[in-house]
């Protein structure tokens, strides 16, 4: 479905964002492939900008940009299993990329500027995950100006070789030149990633014209300089050097392309093959529920396979990664998701059984991934999450993962009266799938975020796998928040959304973002604590977004007029 085709009551209203791209359609990244060794090239359209008023100039990036880059790098990990090293560069002479657009950026609502930086870190972040967990690792190679974003997007390579040309350079400019923190997880990549120094980081940071040659390399900004005459052998050569490091099956292997997935938007209902959605805009919530498949699972890999992209797992995380994102920059005004599942628990135990017993085997491989990536985009997503489990419900392994994603759930103590008479009482079943394969961003799992500081509660829970778990035990377990019965149900979760309707979707944004991540710090968790907090501020502070901000100003010749007052 296109764009135009969505609807919604959002800032984007006049100009809905579609998630969904192929290579066939790309505007701004060309995608070519020798062997084991992929090139990602970077040649950004000037005039493919997602929303009218401002040109995509020097390999500058919107939103759009970005999507590309996100379709790439999940084709590349399911439909090449034969790539092994990815060589991001440019297609510009002479220039890299000149990061995040300011122009966009200065005329964007502060929303549509905060989910922007969420989703390319999200991005970002996936180019290190199929770095360390997929084994496909990642080359740049500089061959001009890398500023801002565009640095940004080297650091989450495994490794940076940049020009000696006396051109290509290195900068994190946002606070001389805007007012504002490199938004891509700049600061915390350049000292948690690349170890740089902090004063070396201090000055690099506050350096417009960034930092360039040998001293680029001396202060670990960049792996290696090579000089421009030398750069496509010296790039080769590394390039497969890596390759040669990784466990991908090579060209032997069967990839599965990524095939369109089929989305229909009626009013307020949408609907996938697995996914329905429905919006009560009054309510401000979005009740979703995940549809267990009828048929049962494969019984080999060759029939995972042969299913390619339909098969049922793969199928419902591309659905719920597509919908959060939607939710996320379409549906602004949606304050709360409801989450319930529907099916057979027994038929979701023998898919989650399938992934574990094949999980060595490259394409379960990624596909467990996907599914902790998406995972993790809901733990990031700010809304208000609850999950609702009754009769009928199948919150078994992996689905079950869900309700320790949310912020509370509410499990059917019994069944409802007033309904069918043959309801079977809600049950929820632990896996192995549980303690381990799908940790946050925090490297521990739901269940160990769930009871930090008290892991005789894990070992607890752990002694219930594949048990049907009904919800006075769920109750005591510590897995479910509440389990009222028929007569109160209807009752508390109208009035926990109303009451969540009532607070301020600021305060619940900081609140929900404080709660989800206990126990410790990781690179990931404080760039997207850091985005939450400190750009989420700067980005709507005066010295920023004011009109004599700089962010404002930029390319006008005019200095911005700062407020001097230390906050």
């Amino acid at each position: 479905m296109s764009a135009t085709a969505m609807t919604g009551a959002t800032d984007t209203a006049d100009h809905p964002v579609d998630f969904q791209t192929h290579p066939d359609q790309y505007r701004h990244w060309r995608l070519s492939f020798d062997g084991e060794i992929a090139r990602l090239d970077m040649d950004v359209s000037e005039d493919g900008g997602l929303f009218p008023g401002y040109d995509l100039k020097l390999n500058s990036y919107d939103l759009g940009v970005d999507i590309e880059l996100h379709d790439a790098v999940q084709r590349l990990r399911f439909e090449h299993p034969e790539v092994r090293t990815v060589v991001l560069s440019s297609g510009k002479d002479r220039m890299f990329c000149a990061g995040a657009n300011i122009r966009m950026l200065g005329s964007a609502s502060h929303a549509l500027k905060v989910n922007f930086c969420k989703f390319t870190n999200e991005t970002r972040n996936s180019i290190e995950d199929a770095s360390e967990y997929s084994r496909q690792t990642y080359l740049c190679a500089i061959n001009g100006m890398a500023a801002g974003g565009g640095y940004e997007l080297a650091l989450a390579t495994d490794h940076i070789m940049m020009a000696d040309d006396g051109n290509a350079a290195v900068a994190l400019p946002e606070v001389p030149l805007l007012a504002v923190l490199p938004g891509t997880g700049g600061l915390t990549r350049v000292l948690d990633k690349r170890k740089v120094r902090r004063d070396l980081a201090d000055v690099f940071c506050t350096i417009e014209e960034g930092v360039k040659g040998q001293r680029a390399v001396d202060w670990g900004l960049v792996d290696a300089v090579v000089p421009a005459s030398r750069m496509d052998d010296a790039v080769r050569e590394q390039a497969q050097a890596m390759a040669g490091q990784s466990d991908r099956p090579g060209d032997s292997a069967q990839g599965v392309e990524l095939t369109p997935l089929q989305r229909r938007f009626s009013g307020d209902v949408i609907e996938y093959e697995h996914i329905v959605v429905r919006l009560d805009r009054d309510a401000a919530t979005a009740d979703i529920t995940l549809k267990a498949v009828a048929q049962e699972a494969p019984s080999t890999m060759d029939e995972v396979l042969k299913q390619g992209a339909g098969f049922w797992v793969l199928a419902l995380a591309r659905e719920l990664d597509d919908l959060l994102l939607h939710l996320r920059v379409n549906e602004l005004e949606i304050g709360s998701l409801l989450l319930r599942t529907e099916g057979d628990p027994g038929q979701v135990a023998a898919y989650d059984a399938l992934l574990g017993a094949h999980g060595d085997h490259w394409l379960m491989r990624e596909i467990r991934l996907y599914w902790r990536r998406v995972m993790k985009r809901l733990d990031l997503t700010s809304r208000s999450l609850f999950a609702l489990v009754t009769p009928g419900s199948c919150f078994t392994g992996f689905l079950a993962e869900i309700l320790f994603a949310v912020d509370r759930s509410y499990m059917l103590d019994g069944i409802f009266e007033d309904e069918e008479p043959d309801q079977t009482p809600a049950t929820i079943r632990l896996t192995d799938s549980n303690f381990g394969p799908y940790a946050m961003s925090n490297g521990l799992t739901r269940l160990q975020t769930r009871f930090y500081g008290h892991d005789d509660r894990v070992v607890a829970a752990e002694r219930l796998i594949d048990r049907d778990i009904d919800a006075e035990a769920a109750l005591t377990a510590g897995l479910v928040t509440f389990a009222p019965d028929d007569i109160d149900w209807d009752d508390e979760v109208r009035l926990a959304l109303e009451e969540r309707r009532a607070f301020s979707p600021d305060a619940l944004v900081g609140m929900e973002a404080n709660l989800r991540f206990a126990g410790p710090e990781t690179m990931e968790t404080r760039i997207f604590g850091r985005l939450t907090a400190w750009q989420n501020w700067i980005f709507q502070r005066p010295n920023a977004a004011g009109d004599q901000g700089a962010l404002k100003l930029y390319g006008s010749g005019r200095r911005a007029d700062y407020d001097r007052t230390r906050v």
